[in-house]
């Protein structure tokens, strides 16, 4: 809402405040001005001038040599180029050492010959927007339709020494999209009374309900109609003083009888339509919801279809506007108008949001039908506008309203106890305080014993319930009045959750192994969802999408850390290694998704390089298991985290294995399939995936010490030759049940297949630790328990000892 000060002016006192003091007690008051701006920019030495004599350039076509009384002793010769300078006019001249907007001086100067003294301007060289300007000013200079006096400031009559308020109006406050509503607001910040308009209509003896009736279908839709007919009107530009107001407020003017329904518009807040009568095509005004697919052609000339949802006033047959949003070309007014139907109405705010909505139409008049009207305010709208209409395009007001719907409705009751004040807003104001605050506002109230009912007008829509009234009181005794004090109450220590805490022991253990935090979108591409899955879940599609690229929740993350890569890659980083731990989303066969936290890596290149020594270890499939195994270690995992030779869509066949918490599938990992890494243009490259919801919320015994061994141990080394297809999980499983409580440690520290072993063998070497806490082991004791494991793998697997 833009707000002009010389217009508030008009209504309330606001002498003694410089514009910037008063944006700060407004702001102070709860609505923010976000902008304060003069509409003088540097101007200086603009008078009014009169052209006394205008013929042609002796050497231009293009440019005209003017006399100009600009107040002086003596007229000026200025040369103009405007093509509509004409003798007799009065305009706005720039003397010679005038400032225009941009630090532009005027000097005398000579145009193909002839002297020019200054210069006549256009509304745009005087900084007006090019879109306010009149149409008949838009190419040439600006001409004064009144009467004025030559060498008085130009400046004043063309209101650019106003200074405008930018108001940042939150949705509540509707009340304050017009300059009552401001009025009553600044009025109640300053303490001073408001002075509102009184119109004053002298109406003819015939009745307007003979000229046309009013018909509305539900009143749930348009709870009030009204149509004034106005007759002898003369359709012309308006007086500078009104086009002032609309300029001010970012309205370009168009001629007396619409600028005359804007103003209005701008000053209570009501809409209102002006129909040519003679146009209108019947003497019956119906308000009716459109039928499906009907069209109507509105004043932007664009032809619109229309369904049974949106409201329209018809002529009882067609379309002649759309309720709240905007008029017909049909029946607009022209310059041969003479007779105005003028609407004032109340309409379903619902209703014109959705028409406005549907037919992408947004105008000052939705926009506050919309958010909400002052219902009360409807008839003065269109008395104040009816009277103007007479004032200024010499119209006769018909005798009465043809209408339907009620006119007034009542102030809702709304109470609130002091003491109830103070509790909220701890402070200490009494009833005499409140009471004048309720003045202020020019609320109608009683006050029983300390608990005030008060009357709230139907301009304050928003305040509905008692908190709404401690909010008036507070803002308006001021919030730096309210004392500044500490909450009383039990102070409780925030924590993470058990969850929180270890989800960070992931990233503090995944960091000090060496892998970089990344953070990718969680909407991908219907490609990337199916990348690592042939059959991959439903896809969760959005219902609008930015692009096809971000159409879907994605179920992997691995996808985007690939892309990562690539995009690391291709900026000369060659050894990557990053993880993230992020939501993917599932189908739930419900409305929402199912949401899991997953953790994914990916490492390719170099895993580990120390130049002095000249050792480099590449990264590999061992290296990114031992880091899923190191994570297992950190949570207390270990023993229950396993891997099962694998076969996963676009990983390596023989470099892959599934991850499984207490026999349970939980994730994958493994390197790329040669053939993808061509296709995404990376070297060799291992990935792994794993539900980090499970590991999290897996249940874990609290950690036990053991007491320092006090008698030696005693290790064993063993090679047994099995199956290359055996996995060497399971003989360690057998060997663990085989050992006893005596092996207390088991570690595969070799494989080797090749030379010297049958084709289809392969050697497993493993290190096993006997230790008995109790005393010392004897030879019989370790060869005991090493001949039981011998004999199960043997009977297990047909293993035999290496030779």
């Amino acid at each position: 809402m833009l707000v002009s000060l010389n217009w508030l002016s008009q209504y309330v006192d606001i002498e003694g405040y410089s514009a910037d003091e008063l944006a700060e007690l407004i702001t102070k008051g709860g609505i923010e001005v976000e902008t304060v701006e003069s509409l003088n920019k540097g101007i200086k030495g603009v008078v009014i001038g009169h052209v006394l004599e205008c013929a042609s350039h002796p050497d231009a076509d293009k440019l005209s040599v003017c006399k100009v009384d600009i107040g002086e002793e003596e007229p000026v010769q200025i040369i103009c180029g405007a093509p509509n300078v004409a003798k007799d006019q009065y305009v706005a001249v720039a003397k010679v050492g005038a400032v225009l907007p941009g630090n532009f001086k005027i000097k005398k100067a000579k145009l193909r010959g002839e002297p020019s003294h200054g210069m006549i301007c256009s509304l745009q060289e005087l900084g007006v927007e090019s879109k306010l300007v009149q149409k008949e000013y838009a190419e040439g200079i600006f001409v004064f339709s009144d009467e004025v006096t030559p060498g008085e400031d130009a400046l004043e009559y063309l209101n650019l020494n106003d200074t405008i308020l930018e108001l940042g109006l939150t949705p509540n406050r509707a009340d304050a999209m017009n300059m009552i509503g401001v009025a009553y607001e600044v009025g109640a910040v300053l303490n001073r009374p408001i002075s509102l308009p009184s119109p004053e209509l002298v109406r003819s003896e015939e009745s307007a309900e003979n000229h046309v009736s009013v018909r509305i279908e539900d009143e749930e839709d348009a709870p009030y109609y009204g149509a004034t007919i106005i007759k002898d009107v003369t359709v012309q530009p308006s007086p500078q003083w009104l086009v002032n107001r609309l300029v001010s407020a970012g309205i370009r003017p168009i001629n007396n009888v619409v600028d005359i329904t804007n103003f209005v518009l701008l000053e209570y807040g009501q809409p209102l339509h002006a129909f040519d009568y003679d146009r209108f095509g019947s003497k019956e005004v119906m308000i009716r919801r459109a039928k499906q697919e009907e069209k109507i052609v509105t004043l932007d000339d664009t032809e619109r279809t229309l369904s049974s949802d949106h409201l329209v006033i018809t002529n009882g047959h067609t379309p002649v506007a759309v309720a709240g949003v905007m008029g017909g070309a049909d029946s607009e007014v022209q310059g041969d108008t003479t007779t105005v139907l003028l609407e004032a109405a109340y309409f379903n705010s619902k209703l014109v949001r959705k028409s406005s909505k549907d037919l992408g139409l947004r105008s000052d008049s939705s926009s506050r039908f919309e958010k909400g009207i002052d219902r009360n305010r409807v008839v003065p709208a269109s008395e104040r506008a009816a009277q103007l209409i007479q004032d200024l395009a010499g119209g006769t007001v018909l005798r009465g309203v043809a209408e339907q719907g009620a006119r007034h409705v009542e102030a809702k009751d709304v109470s609130v106890e002091v003491a109830r004040i103070n509790q909220v807003l701890g402070t200490e104001i009494s009833e005499s305080e409140v009471a004048a605050i309720f003045d202020r506002l020019q609320f109608s109230y009683k006050n029983f014993g300390g608990t005030f009912t008060v009357q709230v007008p139907p301009r304050r829509p928003d305040i509905t319930i008692t908190e709404d009234l401690i909010e008036e009181v507070g803002r308006l005794y001021g919030y730096d009045n309210v004392p500044a004090t500490l909450p009383i109450t039990e102070s409780t220590p925030g924590q993470l959750t058990d969850y929180q805490v270890k989800r960070r022991r992931v990233r503090r253990m995944l960091e000090g192994a060496g892998l970089y935090q990344a953070v990718t979108y969680s909407l991908t591409s219907p490609a990337k969802r199916v990348f690592f899955s042939d059959e991959s879940p439903e896809a969760i599609r959005l219902a609008m999408p930015m692009s096809e690229e971000r159409s879907e929740l994605r179920t992997s993350l691995l996808p985007h850390l690939l892309e990562a890569a690539q995009y690391n890659i291709n900026r000369q980083l060659e050894n990557i290694a990053l993880y993230e731990t992020a939501s993917v989303f599932l189908p739930s066969g419900s409305e929402l998704p199912k949401e899991e936290e997953h953790l994914a890596g990916v490492m390719t290149g170099l895993w580990q390089e120390h130049p002095w020594q000249k050792e480099k270890k590449p990264a590999d499939f061992f290296v990114m298991k031992g880091v899923v195994e190191e994570l297992a270690v950190d949570l207390g995992l270990q023993d229950r985290l396993s891997f099962v030779r694998a076969q996963e869509p676009k990983l390596h066949p023989g470099r892959t294995a599934a991850v499984h918490l207490d026999g349970e599938a939980i994730g994958y990992l493994g390197q790329l399939h040669p053939e993808v890494e061509k296709e995404l243009d990376l070297k060799e490259t291992f990935v792994f995936e794993v539900n980090l919801e499970k590991m999290l919320t897996a249940n874990v015994e609290h950690l036990k010490y053991a007491k320092l061994p006090r008698f030696p141990s005693v290790t064993r080394d063993v090679a047994l030759v099995v199956d290359e297809m055996l996995e060497a999980s399971e003989v360690k499983n057998v060997i663990q049940g085989a050992g006893g409580s005596k092996l207390v440690d088991i570690n595969l520290f070799d494989v080797y297949q090749g030379e010297h072993l049958e084709e289809g063998k392969k050697s497993l070497a493993f290190s096993l630790r006997y230790y008995n806490p109790e005393q010392t082991l004897t030879e019989e004791e370790v060869k005991s328990a090493h001949d039981r494991v011998l004999q199960a793998v043997e009977e297990q697997f047909g293993a035999a000892l290496r030779s």
